[in-house]
């Protein structure tokens, strides 16, 4: 399991590390996931408003030598992200760049600010 250095809730470490954001009419989770492929991950939307994101990075095959030191973690992971909003299902993206995962998840109608008009009387 993932342990060791890094983001904690309570002194327990959390991986992967991620950023919660929102912009317009987007919200954006971005996780760091170094050294993966993207056939080890599957990420998940459950209901309107968790993220999943799962995964399992494999130790190295060494024929040789011995590791002096291992403070990468190995092994699977299982994180969920509460989303500040109801997002749209239907037209979440992801890309996967230089380790990066982004998850984009457009906000839903009714969750978008709406200007209200003030009558005069």
């Amino acid at each position: 399991m993932f342990g060791g250095i890094g983001p904690r809730v309570f002194g327990t470490p959390v991986y992967p590390p991620v950023n919660l954001g929102e912009y317009e009419d987007n919200i954006y989770v971005e996780a760091e996931l170094p050294g993966f492929k993207m056939k080890d991950l599957d990420i998940t939307l459950t209901g309107e408003n968790e993220l999943s994101v799962k995964g399992e990075r494999r130790q190295p095959e060494s024929e040789k030598g011995t590791w002096h030191r291992q403070e990468r973690g190995y092994g699977s992971f299982s994180r969920i992200v509460q989303l500040p909003e109801h997002v749209n299902a239907n037209k979440v993206s992801a890309e996967f760049k230089l380790g990066v995962l982004t998850v984009t998840l457009p906000k839903r109608e009714e969750s978008k600010p709406r200007r209200i008009e003030i009558k005069i009387s």
